[in-house]
């Protein structure tokens, strides 16, 4: 399983959990996610829902293959504040097609709480649409 992502590095989300039609990602606020009023900035959450929808559909069942896509749409609702604290983003598919695959995600705070969520629409890269994936190094991938 290949769960390696540059943004992910860079703003600090985790993967805790990622199996066929689910993903579990994590972040651990810190003042640097903070927007100008000093809590966390929405964009923080928006991008938790990106990610977490779309490694919903991208689990793959074969070492070193991946599967790929791109968002087509979001729809997010801010529901909450935080200002430190582990955060999670809960990801499932909700249907899929032959090429696009809708998501619902939660994002809970430290409480347990719902701080938003979110649906997203995806469409699988070609070749992603099957559980098996593309080789990583593949161009289609």
């Amino acid at each position: 399983m290949d769960d390696s992502a540059p943004f992910h590095d860079l703003i600090g989300i985790t993967v805790d959990e990622w199996r066929d039609g689910f993903a579990r990602l994590a972040l651990l606020v810190e003042k640097r996610h903070h927007n100008r009023s000093g809590v966390l900035h929405g964009g923080v959450l928006l991008s938790l829902i990106d990610q977490a929808g779309g490694y919903a559909g991208l689990f793959c069942t074969v070492p070193g293959h991946v599967r790929r896509a791109v968002t087509l749409d979001l729809d997010t609702r801010f529901t909450g504040q935080v200002t430190e604290g582990r955060i999670v983003a809960e990801g499932r598919v909700v249907t899929a097609g032959r090429n696009i695959f809708f998501t619902r995600t939660e994002v809970l705070g430290p409480d347990g709480t719902v701080i938003a969520f979110g649906s997203g629409t995806h469409r699988w890269r070609s070749g992603s649409n099957r559980p098996e994936g593309v080789p990583a190094d593949s161009p289609l991938g």
